[in-house]
């Protein structure tokens, strides 16, 4: 068995052009830096992928387009067909936020960066900081589409707005009363033929493990051989009347008045003293990204000034309401 050498850590580096820079020895520490707060942002983001996701280049906003429904009707013989009946088109423009950064200085760098497990730990922090600002910000969007009317209202509109299931005060965590949510709003989805996939709902964690703890419940009854729900690791609960389930702390779950901060160019404020969770389609809510998780480290000039280095991770992004038609919000009043 042969073996390779790929480097040296904390060594300089030699090579045929006698490059030996600062850049040279660091390329790896920050290569493996990015690698691994991109995969904690990525494990701990729960909205990413369950709303419309656009790439913002070259500007500061983006516009989404949809359209409302269209009629069909009889041909008389002899007329032109003149597509005359063009569905009437919504726009919404969604901007970008200022720029998000979660930073940590790492003193000693030619030391501590020996120590992988203090790198790791310092990634997956600044991602999971990242990635609870991401979501927070989806969420709260997402209850707000449920509470607005469409912007579409001409013919053959109006097209249906947001819906909210309330299921009654102290009932946050009672599990038939969720379950009953669920079908409630199923139908919902289906009576405003939204499509079936893509649709997903999100629960704190003590309201997805009282569905799985409380078997009682009809969705969970082992009499009837569902093996969703799992009371040994408190896991395996899929879905609900097809709604995919994720649960999340990151909800503005009974949390009250939320005001607007600076650096927000969205409106993401609100009341959610009643919030219960959230039942949406894919359509719901929009979200531009001008850039993504990314990893920046200060100079050799600053190391030696400091004798140690500032690491940041930033996220450049805007959410906003698109089709309240696809948002449900769940209240407790």
């Amino acid at each position: 068995m042969s073996q390779t050498v790929l480097g040296a850590v904390n060594k300089a580096v030699s090579s045929t052009s006698g490059a030996n820079t600062y850049e040279t020895k660091y390329n790896t520490y920050l290569k493996l830096f990015s690698g691994e707060l991109f995969k904690a942002y990525e494990s701990a983001t729960v909205a990413k992928g369950t709303v419309q996701n656009r790439t913002l280049k070259n500007g500061k906003s983006l516009q989404f387009i949809f359209t409302g429904r269209m009629q069909a009707a009889y041909h008389t013989p002899g007329e032109p067909i003149l597509g005359s009946g063009d569905p009437p088109v919504a726009e919404k423009t969604i901007v970008c936020d200022d720029l998000l950064i979660s930073s940590a200085f790492v003193y000693d760098l030619d030391e501590t960066l020996a120590h992988y497990d203090l790198r790791g730990e310092i990634s997956k922090k600044i991602g999971h900081a990242l990635a609870e600002a991401y979501d927070k910000k989806i969420f709260r969007t997402i209850a707000l589409a449920a509470r607005e009317a469409h912007p579409i209202t001409a013919s053959p509109g109006p097209e249906p707005g947001g819906s909210i299931i309330k299921i009654g005060a102290n009932n946050e965590y009672d599990a038939q009363k969720l379950v009953d949510a669920f079908f409630e709003a199923a139908s919902i989805l289906d009576e405003k033929n939204l499509p079936k996939d893509g649709r997903t709902a999100v629960l704190a964690p003590r309201q997805y493990y009282a569905l799985v703890s409380q078997v009682d419940s009809n969705i969970l009854n082992r009499d009837y051989g569902n093996t969703q729900g799992n009371l040994n690791s408190g896991e395996g609960l899929v879905s609900i009347a097809g709604i995919n389930i994720k649960r999340s702390n990151n909800l503005p779950f009974q949390a009250g008045t939320i005001a607007a901060q600076s650096g927000e160019n969205n409106d993401y404020s609100g009341a959610f003293a009643d919030h219960a969770g959230l039942i949406y389609q894919k359509d719901a809510a929009g979200v531009v990204e001008a850039i993504g998780p990314q990893v920046q480290t200060t100079g050799q000039d600053v190391k030696t000034m400091y004798q140690g280095d500032v690491i940041v991770g930033r996220l450049a992004m805007g959410a906003g309401t698109l089709n309240p038609a696809a948002a449900i919000e769940i209240q407790t009043a």
